[in-house]
């Protein structure tokens, strides 16, 4: 894996592909490799070069114990950026990715030259807060929840009533998210609260880049409307909704958004 140093640490990237490039930015907890399965392959065929990366608290240097801010993560998105392009790119990010672009959109403009912001916020609300405040206890404890349990409190925190009627299609998920359940939570504690943000919508009001804004209909995580209000404050945004499917829709409805996003890169600049 290649490695960037930008703001004081070590990035792991992965490069799919040939053409201009498309960073990925995933969400809390996440490695980069989770777009392999989906949107990497779509992006390649329509001729980009897919840029993919790891978040501070992952390899190569593993979780520090220090903390760090959302403006440190767009900084490191920042480095990352202009290590891997000569000018500014586009742009896909997701939950706590698509925060992070829209903190470098304010910050760095020019680096942006469009961007997709998946199931995104600009204001915590009630839930969001008391989501992540119960994520942190649960990391701090130290208890290890059953494998089959998470996997069942999962399905039903991130998938779609659809999937959750479909007995094939969720006997996949529930395997995922048990084997993925045994993993070390050390590396995301770090980006744990980090979604917890203020009103920020009026900071967005000055993004200039042009933005798409993609809500998941059956999201629990982070309701269509929140994300709606991204759009509607950001000048020139548009907003889709994808229906039937959960807060991890770029997974359980891949061809839409992968639609939706390819589409909006492929428009003229404005």
């Amino acid at each position: 894996m290649p490695v960037v140093r930008t703001n004081g640490i070590s990035l792991g990237y992965e490069e799919y592909g040939a053409g201009e490039p498309v960073v990925m930015v995933t969400g809390t907890g996440a490695p980069g490799r989770v777009w392999r399965a989906h949107q990497v392959p779509a992006l390649t065929a329509a001729g980009y070069r897919v840029i993919t990366f790891d978040h501070r608290g992952f390899s190569p240097e593993g979780a520090s114990g220090q903390p760090f801010t959302l403006a440190d993560m767009a900084a490191d998105l920042a480095g990352l950026l202009t290590h891997v392009s000569p000018g500014p790119c586009r742009v896909v990010g997701f939950s706590l990715g698509s925060v992070v672009v829209q903190e470098l959109l304010v910050a760095r403009p020019e680096l942006v030259r469009r961007a997709v912001l998946m199931a995104t916020i600009g204001r915590a609300d009630l839930l969001v807060r008391a989501m992540a405040a119960a994520e942190i206890d649960l990391c701090d404890s130290g208890v290890a929840l059953p494998p089959r349990y998470a996997a069942y409190v999962q399905a039903l925190q991130y998938l779609s009533a659809e999937t959750l009627g479909d007995p094939d299609g969720l006997r996949g998920w529930l395997d995922v998210f048990e084997m993925t359940a045994t993993g070390s939570t050390a590396g995301m504690r770090g980006q744990l609260g980090l979604q917890v943000i203020e009103d920020r919508r009026a900071a967005y009001r000055h993004i200039r880049c042009p933005c798409l804004v993609v809500g998941f209909s059956d999201d629990r995580v982070v309701r269509p409307r929140l994300a709606e209000e991204v759009a509607a404050c950001i000048p020139g945004c548009r907003y889709t909704e994808i229906s039937g499917c959960g807060h991890f829709g770029y997974l359980e409805k891949p061809e839409p958004v992968n639609s939706a996003i390819i589409d909006f890169f492929a428009e003229p600049d404005r």
